[in-house]
């Protein structure tokens, strides 16, 4: 298990990579559809959501048998799925333009994360309702975060260019 989780890690970071480079551009040219974002703030919270999934990664690689870190990790691996279908592929349909996140959303994300789950399940380590309770919660931890790290790197950016 342990080297599938390494690849969640692997796929986390070039989708966030592929969103730090193109996403703060195409936010402010779609805004009917995506809050324009400043490079800077989504820069710092793309770097604040990598490093948690990272602790959570390697919190699980420490403590395998510890209920709540396995969750996380399967809430977020739920949730990375979801988010390669909503909003990047969804984002991508209805605007017929390229929403930066669909491709390694779709190509890594999807199907690295599945695997891991779908491992999960078969050895018998979570259920079907334990992945959806966690994906949801974490789903809206993160949805809640995003916008709090917006303002808060834009303040310290802020502060750091005075």
């Amino acid at each position: 298990m342990e080297e599938l989780v390494i690849l969640f890690l692997f796929a986390i970071t070039l989708h966030n990579l592929e969103e730090a480079l193109w996403l703060p551009a195409w936010s402010q040219q779609v805004s009917k559809f995506h809050k324009p974002v400043g490079k800077d703030e989504f820069h710092f919270a793309v770097i604040i959501i990598t490093s948690l999934a990272y602790l959570i990664t390697f919190l699980f690689l420490l403590y395998p048998n510890l209920n709540l870190i396995k969750y996380m990790l399967i809430g977020f691996l739920g949730s990375m799925v979801v988010n390669a279908i909503f909003p990047h592929l969804l984002a991508t349909i209805l605007l017929r333009r390229y929403a930066p996140g669909v491709v390694t959303g779709i190509l890594l994300n999807i199907p690295i994360n599945s695997m891991i789950i779908v491992r999960f399940i078969q050895e018998n380590e979570i259920t079907l309702t334990g992945l959806f309770i966690s994906t949801i919660i974490v789903g809206i931890v993160l949805l809640s975060l995003i916008p709090i790290l917006f303002k808060v790197g834009k303040r310290l950016l802020n502060k750091i260019d005075e």
